[in-house]
């Protein structure tokens, strides 16, 4: 990625909606140009796709929570089952697979607290592998929107490597 793609995909993080001419006019390419890159930071796996930022609690599910679940025993089998099980449950905003103490996260939006119990007990603790559950309410979030890129894509690239027995230069 060059600096003319992190300027496309750090425009599109903050409005995915602007037009391909405002886009193309905000880096100083051509509009042929500018959709092509995008198109091709689509195709590479950068830019994952284009969605809604929908508030839960103006479809009717204002009650937000994160659970914290292990399971016994991890397997890959038991690992990928949890993960469709709650990928496909409506409440269900986004599950995470972790490191540490416990195996996921499972972030969740529900009606109310009713829903959020049955919910807990129907679909997370109700399951044989699960050997312990921890549900948080959500009281704010705040969310960062862009992402900068990381240190191997601001340095500048590597000089060409000097012939065998060339002194080297330090850095100023």
């Amino acid at each position: 990625m060059d600096d003319v793609d992190l300027a496309l995909v750090r425009l599109l993080q903050r409005d995915a909606r602007r037009t391909n001419k405002d886009l193309a006019d905000a880096v100083g390419i051509a509009q042929s140009t500018c959709l092509e890159r995008v198109r091709a930071l689509r195709a590479q796996g950068v830019i994952r796709g284009w969605h809604a930022d929908v508030d839960p609690g103006a479809i009717g599910r204002p009650l937000r929570a994160m659970i914290s679940v292990r399971l016994r025993p991890k397997t890959t089998a038991s690992v990928r089952a949890f993960q469709q099980e709650m990928i496909g449950a409506p409440e269900v905003v986004a599950v995470w697979t972790v490191t540490g103490a416990d195996d996921f996260l499972v972030e969740v939006a529900t009606e109310d607290v009713g829903h959020l119990r049955d919910f807990v007990l129907d679909h997370v603790t109700g399951r044989s592998e699960v050997v312990d559950a921890r549900t948080s309410l959500v009281y704010d979030q705040v969310r960062v929107w862009e992402i900068p890129p990381g240190e191997q894509l601001k340095a500048p690239p590597n000089p060409r490597p000097s012939p065998p027995g060339t002194p080297r230069r330090s850095a100023p």
